[in-house]
Formats: C-alpha cells, structure tokens, sequence
C-alpha cells in the first residue's frame, strides 16, 4: 500500500512539473509573437593589403605572391645515388625536387626524361627509403626558392616540386 501511494505521489510531482500539463492562469504573462523581418545584410570591410615576398628568407614560413602555392619544404638525411654527386653536390644545403619515388628503376626513367629537357639532374636516396629526384641544388634559400618558382611556371606538369633541406 505505501508503494502506491508513494508511485501516486511521484507521479503526481512528475505531472505537475511538465510544462503542457500547466494551466495559463491570471499572473503569467504571455510574449507576443514575434514577426519575421528582413533587415538589411551587415558587410564588413578590410583593408586590403597584398602579402609581401622577403627578399632573403631564412625559416620555412615564406610569404608567397597570391596566385601562386606555397614551396614545401622537408627536412631529411640522404644519400647520393653516384658518388660523383657525393662530390659535386655535398656542400649544397638546398635541393629542388620534382619527383619522389619508391622504386629507383623510376627515378632513373624521369632522371632520363628530364635529361632530354636540359636538366642535369641527380637521384637522392632519403631515410625514408624513397628515391627524390633532384634537378638543382644551391646554398642559398631564396635562389632555391626562386627555380622552383620558374619551374612551376615554366613546367606545368611539375607544379608541385618542392624544396630539400639537408639536416
């Protein structure tokens, strides 16, 4: 008997709490409703200030032209594929790359194929184990910086060569 009443009881508190259950009685007030209107849309403004180029630039964070996609840039170990670039390339700190490939049989088909374009390029061997295909090397970041930008241009299907940093 104490069960049902205490499950009357309950329910009866559960009941009066609901909200459709509630009757609208003199002391509550009721919000108007409200009508939908069409304000005007806010448009902000920006000065608009075009990204600079550094002339010299010494970190991997560059400011590029607007048309034009970042360079990425890759910190890595590596291997000369020919001793003869071991001595012709070793104290160059920056390499332009056109191509990474996992086997080497398919670096040497570009290496080939670019030697007909005029390139002298050479294959790196990473620690990664992949096979990049490198068609400059220089000392300076901005230089390097700067073919990867007139390949990208002049080479459509090399859009996306990127730089090497030694580590």
């Amino acid at each position: 008997m104490k069960k049902t009443i205490l499950s009357v009881f309950v329910l009866a508190a559960i009941l009066s709490s609901c909200k459709i259950f509630e009757k609208s009685g003199k002391n509550k007030e009721v919000a108007p409703q409200q009508t939908e209107t069409t304000a005007p849309p806010k448009v902000f403004s920006a000065e608009n200030t075009a990204p600079t180029v550094r002339e010299n630039p010494t970190s991997d964070q560059m400011y590029v032209k607007p048309e034009s996609k970042p360079i990425s840039m890759r910190k890595e170990n590596f291997t000369f594929s020919q001793q003869d670039d071991q001595a012709s390339y070793g104290n160059k700190n920056f390499f332009v790359i056109v191509g990474s490939f996992s086997n080497y049989d398919n670096a040497n088909r570009l290496k080939a194929d670019l030697q007909g374009k005029g390139f002298s390029p050479i294959v790196l061997k990473s620690e990664t184990g992949y096979y990049r295909v490198c068609v400059n090397s220089y000392t300076d970041e901005a230089d390097a910086r700067a073919k990867v930008s007139e390949i990208r241009q002049k080479y459509s299907n090399f859009s996306d060569c990127w730089l090497l940093i030694k580590n």
